[in-house]
């Protein structure tokens, strides 16, 4: 008697391991074309070497997830040319795009530094007003 089939085994541990192929590779090569795009429009015109290795890694960049990780390295290009603001306003308008392509592990979470997140938080008493004053005897 075997306890297990090899042959199901097998297949159960590849299917374990195995990195599902997306039925709409197209759609996906377009999709990332687009970002692509919109990365190197923001980038710019800079002939700074910083701005051209960067501009070059998102040009040749093989995958969603490269360029989901270069956002910071585009964040610090942008806060330095145009400000921490105008860079933010943008990098947030390109994490837009990446809405639904990434596993769910990579995707943004809310930022504390974000008025959206801290307006949807409840209001909390002053800090100061709720600790007991060392002066009290």
């Amino acid at each position: 008697m075997r306890w297990f089939k090899t042959k199901d085994l097998r297949s159960s541990i590849y299917a374990l391991f195995s990195v599902s192929a997306s039925s709409s590779r197209i759609d996906d090569a377009a999709t990332m074309d687009h970002i692509r795009e919109a990365m190197l429009e923001m980038t710019g015109d800079d002939p700074r070497e910083r701005t051209a290795g960067l501009a070059r890694r998102i040009r040749y960049a093989t995958d969603l997830q490269a360029l989901w990780f270069m956002r910071g390295e585009l964040m610090q290009l942008l806060a330095r040319n145009e400000g921490e603001l105008a860079a933010r306003e943008k990098v947030d308008e390109l994490t837009s795009l990446f809405t639904d392509l990434l596993p769910r592990g990579l995707r943004s979470r809310p930022s504390p530094l974000d008025t959206s997140y801290r307006n949807s938080r409840p209001p909390s008493d002053d800090y100061r007003a709720s600790r007991p004053h060392s002066d009290d005897t």
